[in-house]
C-alpha cells in the first residue's frame, strides 16, 4: 500500500482511491504500480467481496500524465517501453476478469487510460458535471489500457470507432445515452451513491455475483456450446451455496434475504 493508491476495507467492500489530486490523478509509475498491487489484492483476498475504485479530489483519472511525458529524458527502448506499459495496463485486465463486482466512480474527468480504467470496471456512476474523453487521438497516441477492447465489446465497433477517432468530450448525459455509464447522479451525492451501490454488491451473493460476472466474461469470447456448459456449472454450483439456500427460504418467508457471501 502507498499513498499515491489509497485501499480502505469494510464491510466485504474494498474502496481504492487514486491519490494524486494535484495532477487530476494522472498515472505515473509509482500509481499504476499501486493500482496493480490493489487489483490483485482485491481479487485474491477473500475478504474482498466489491470493489469501489474512484479519484481523490473531485476527479477520477485524466489518464497518463502528459505533462511528465513531455518533461522526460528518458530514451527506453521500444522492448522495455512495452514491458512497462504492460506491466501497468495490468489493473484493468485484472479488474475486468476478477469474480467480484467492480464499481467506477467517475466524477470531474474520465479521459485516456482513466477512461480504459473505468470501462474496465462492471458499472460506472458519474457525477452530473464529469467529462468523458477517449483523449488519445489528440496527445498523438492509439491507446491502452484496454479501452479500444472494452469501449468495442460495450458499444459495437462502429461507436468505438467515432469516439475514439474523433475524441469528443462528452458529458455524463451523452455517456448515459450512450450506454457507457450506468447512472448519473448529482454532484453532491456522488460519494454516497457510488459506495451504496457497491457496498450493496459486497453484502450480496458473491458466489453467485462472481459467477455471472465469469458468465458474461465468458460470452465476449467463448462459443454458444462453451458458454452453455459452462452456466450449467457455474448454475449448479450455485445452487449448494449457503446464499441461495438463504434466499429460497426468504422468498418462501417473504422476507429480504441475508447473504453471507458463500
Amino acid at each position: 500500500m502507498t499513498d499515491i493508491v489509497l485501499q480502505h476495507l469494510d464491510r466485504g467492500l474494498l474502496t481504492i482511491t487514486m491519490n494524486r489530486p494535484e495532477r487530476r490523478n494522472a498515472l505515473n509509475a509509482e500509481m499504476t504500480q499501486g493500482l496493480v498491487e490493489a487489483a490483485r489484492r482485491a481479487a485474491d483476498d477473500s475478504e474482498v467481496r466489491a470493489v469501489l475504485l474512484k479519484g481523490a479530489g473531485g476527479t477520477f483519472c485524466v489518464g497518463g500524465d502528459v505533462k511528465a511525458m513531455a518533461s522526460t529524458t528518458e530514451n527506453p527502448s521500444l522492448e522495455a517501453k512495452v514491458t512497462r506499459l504492460r506491466r501497468g495496463m495490468e489493473v484493468s485486465r485484472i479488474l475486468h476478469i476478477m469474480q467480484k463486482p467492480v464499481v467506477a466512480q467517475i466524477d470531474g474527468a474520465a479521459a485516456g487510460a482513466g477512461l480504459s480504467i473505468a470501462l474496465s470496471c462492471d458499472l460506472r456512476v458519474a457525477s452530473a458535471s464529469a467529462k468523458i474523453t477517449t483523449a488519445f487521438a489528440k496527445v498523438g497516441y492509439s491507446g491502452d489500457y484496454g479501452g479500444t477492447y472494452f469501449l468495442t465489446q460495450l458499444l459495437g465497433s462502429a461507436r468505438a470507432r467515432e469516439l475514439y477517432l474523433l475524441s469528443p468530450v462528452l458529458t455524463a448525459q451523452e455517456a448515459l445515452a450512450l450506454g457507457m455509464v450506468t447512472r448519473v447522479v448529482p454532484d453532491a451525492e456522488i460519494d454516497a451513491a457510488a459506495h451504496e451501490l457497491a457496498l450493496s454488491l459486497a453484502q450480496g451473493p458473491s458466489v453467485t455475483l462472481g459467477y455471472i460476472k465469469k458468465n458474461i466474461n465468458n460470452a465476449e469470447h467463448l462459443s454458444l456450446e462453451a458458454c452453455f456448459d459452462a452456466e450449467a456449472l457455474h448454475h449448479s454450483r450455485c445452487s449448494e451455496t449457503a446464499d441461495h439456500k438463504e434466499a429460497a427460504k426468504a422468498f418462501v418467508e417473504k422476507r429480504a434475504a441475508v447473504f453471507k457471501g458463500h
